[in-house]
């Protein structure tokens, strides 16, 4: 195979990969009625006058599927910390015992959870546009080469759409997944 048409598969390739890891994160960002430190990843806490992500400040942990603890670093934060969950706006309401700061997570209602998977259908169509975007650009980098055989530019364009299916059946399995979960009570 020709060394630019295999260079603009990888580039293909890796711009699809990005897009699936792009949905990944996403994915964990919407939660589906399970506690997880990770729900609290966007609080950012003014430490010292300077905004500082909560896992720099305190320890995050989930002793069971519906709480959320907080334990600052520092005992003088714990003020702090309560407030920057609060301006969040995650929908939380943080408790101070006077050493962590407890969240009990609300289970879903039936409109929240449709609500949630309609993001994460977003999310996912978001994924395959990126994905199609790749194909696209790679379909006209090959017509673009100069020294190579139609045939050559064929076979390389099939290629290419047989990489964007593997990574559209990829994003399509991710979002069935996070569907199931969303739903799951």
């Amino acid at each position: 195979m020709n060394e630019d048409i295999q260079f603009i598969l990888d580039t293909a390739k890796e711009s699809m990969t990005n897009a699936i890891k792009h949905l990944e994160k996403a994915f964990v960002n919407i939660r589906a009625g399970k506690a997880s430190p990770a729900m609290l990843g966007s609080v950012l806490v003014n430490y010292y006058g300077s905004p500082t992500p909560l896992s720099q400040v305190a320890n995050v942990n989930t002793p069971d599927g519906r709480t959320i603890t907080v334990q600052p670093w520092e005992k003088n934060m714990l003020q702090e910390i309560e407030k920057a969950i609060m301006i969040a706006n995650l929908g939380f309401n943080p408790m101070n015992n006077g050493d962590t700061i407890i969240i009990n997570v609300p289970p879903l209602t039936e409109e929240r959870r449709r609500d949630l998977a309609k993001q994460a259908k977003a999310e996912a169509e978001d994924a395959k546009i990126s994905v199609r975007a790749a194909r696209k650009d790679a379909n006209n980098d090959i017509k673009k080469l100069e020294d190579v055989s139609e045939d050559l530019k064929k076979n390389a364009e099939i290629d290419v759409q047989q990489i964007t299916d593997k990574y559209v059946k990829k994003v399509d399995d991710l979002f069935e997944v996070k569907e199931k979960e969303i739903m799951t009570v």
